[in-house]
């Protein structure tokens, strides 16, 4: 199974005013993960589904991969929210079956999650956990950082369980795609 870990597009900065779930895309955020979605599209790709988190810029991020013809569902899930539960949403997978098949699923979701979810996935652990932490200048920092309308590829393996044992095929900004 191929997993594509896409963060939401640049959106309105945080505000008093406005409540951090309600914060949109702003016209240079749909703009540009527009050009993304056009360009993961003439790359071939196609999402069997694309999970998105219930919060409004990922929300619109993922309508606007299924406007650029990537996949033809969306499905809201909390695990995807921020903070999201990783162990919550690897059981979801497992009930739906989808590691057994040769499925591609495009997760629209936040950082520093998606980072440390595709760490869980690839390392069986996130960064500051791992025995090469210790060399690194910042401990605080994610191995895999992921910008805004970026995308990290990710390939699990059709049986047991993925953590540990995926391999990482893709770790692309925005300004690589255009």
């Amino acid at each position: 199974m191929e997993l594509y870990l896409i963060r939401h597009g640049i959106a309105e900065e945080r505000s008093p005013d406005v409540e951090d779930e309600k914060r949109e895309l702003t016209a240079k955020g749909r703009e540009k993960t527009q050009q993304v979605a056009k360009r993961l599209y003439e790359l071939g790709l196609r999402f069997e589904l694309i999970l998105t988190s219930p919060l409004t810029r990922a929300k619109q991020t993922a309508e606007i991969l299924k406007t650029c013809g990537l996949s033809s569902q969306i499905e809201e899930s909390s695990h995807l929210s921020p903070e999201g539960d990783f162990h919550l949403w690897l059981s979801w997978l497992e009930q739906k079956q989808m590691l057994a098949t040769d499925t591609q699923l495009a997760l629209v979701g936040h950082e520093p999650d998606l980072g440390q979810w595709a760490e869980m996935l690839i390392w069986g652990k996130l960064k500051q956990e791992s025995a090469f932490a210790e060399n690194s200048l910042d401990d605080d920092s994610a191995a895999l950082v992921l910008k805004k309308a970026g995308i990290i590829g990710v390939n699990l393996p059709k049986v047991n369980s993925p953590m540990g044992r995926s391999q990482l095929f893709w770790l692309a900004p925005p300004k690589f795609l255009l």
